[in-house]
């Protein structure tokens, strides 16, 4: 595999990863500014089915099923070309069908139009929800010290 090939398999993990974790609200609200969706086919119509994750204890114990999840998949094909797949979490169609139709137009000529109005803005309301949750963890945070009584 080539740099360059190496490349573009990590640039679609990322921008898969991210419509994957995206709010199904403001995946919809960005497409709205975004405009129509373009002309395409579908290949897989969005399906409902489940995944089981699995956990380790501290990355190092054996691996175990901790629970299942909710994830709809998609597949499309547009009129001039470029295939575009999407598991996204949830139960959500239609966020599916636009982060299928997101990964097939960020693979033509669409890419930078598409990174600056969907993916970008995405990755900012990530961010911020990152840092939200971060905060409210560093609230509850205790530190533990030690005193030590005088020397003997």
């Amino acid at each position: 595999m080539t740099v360059e090939t190496k490349e573009k398999t990590r640039d679609r993990q990322a921008w898969m990863g991210l419509l994957a974790r995206a709010e199904a609200r403001d995946l919809a609200r960005l497409w709205e500014g975004f405009g129509p969706l373009p002309a395409h086919e579908v290949l897989r119509a969005p399906e409902i089915g489940g995944v089981m994750l699995r956990g380790r204890m501290g990355a190092v114990g054996d691996a175990f099923n901790m629970g299942e999840m909710s994830v709809t998949r998609c597949s499309v094909r547009l009129t001039d070309g470029p295939d575009g797949h999407a598991y996204v979490q949830g139960r959500s169609r239609d966020k599916a069908l636009q982060a299928a139709l997101t990964d097939a137009l960020m693979q033509g000529d669409a890419a930078d139009e598409v990174r600056a109005k969907l993916l970008d803005p995405l990755a900012e309301i990530e961010g911020q929800r990152r840092a939200s949750r971060a905060a409210k963890a560093a609230a509850t945070k205790v530190d533990f010290f030690t005193m030590v009584r005088g020397e003997d």
